[in-house]
């Protein structure tokens, strides 16, 4: 016990902190994506039944804009991470449709395992598997079309803001790489 408790002293420096110059494009490239995701689900998607903004979008806005250099923020984590996730999210709520708790940890735990396996791990994509399954009649309807709609599309979208907000500094270069 006394092994773990030492571990848990830490003994590293703390990294500085953020100058404007990572701060200004982080709040922009996460403002514009977030509010294209909802201005489209708002006049697109609305119509048709689809949401397109899902929390987990939030946490995947930090590490895409406020830690591009992380190798859970790169494209392939990004989406690919969406996508795993809402998939095994989707599959624990259709084969478990009346046991929420087991069905919760076993798309969360599951989907962290998968995307360990297929090298997309991205962290808010246990919020996915987990909002597949918790997310309400409106999102446990959906089923399969989840994957597509609201994940892959909202994920491709704020790639793309991305790729697009994080290369205009001189100092910020995104992605590291693709695969």
């Amino acid at each position: 016990m006394t092994y773990v408790l030492k571990k848990m002293k830490g003994g590293g420096k703390t990294p500085p902190r953020a100058g404007w110059k990572e701060i200004l494009p982080a709040w922009l490239g996460s403002c514009l994506s977030i509010a294209l995701i909802a201005l489209l689900e708002r006049h697109v998607a609305n119509d048709a039944g689809f949401p397109l903004l899902i929390g987990s979008f939030g946490a995947s806005a930090v590490l895409a804009f406020g830690a591009i250099e992380s190798p859970l923020a790169q494209p392939r984590n990004l989406v690919g991470g969406h996508v795993v996730s809402a998939i095994t999210g989707v599959t624990a709520g259709l084969l478990l449709p009346d046991v929420t708790w087991l069905a919760a940890c076993l798309a969360v735990s599951t989907a962290i395992a998968l995307m360990l396996l297929t090298g997309t791990l991205h962290p808010p994509g246990g919020a996915t598997a987990l909002i597949a399954v918790t997310g309400g009649e409106s999102i446990r309807q959906l089923g399969y079309w989840y994957v597509l709609t609201p994940c892959l599309t909202g994920a491709c979208l704020m790639l793309a803001i991305a790729l697009i907000v994080n290369n205009i500094p001189r100092s910020r270069r995104y992605p590291l790489y693709w695969r």
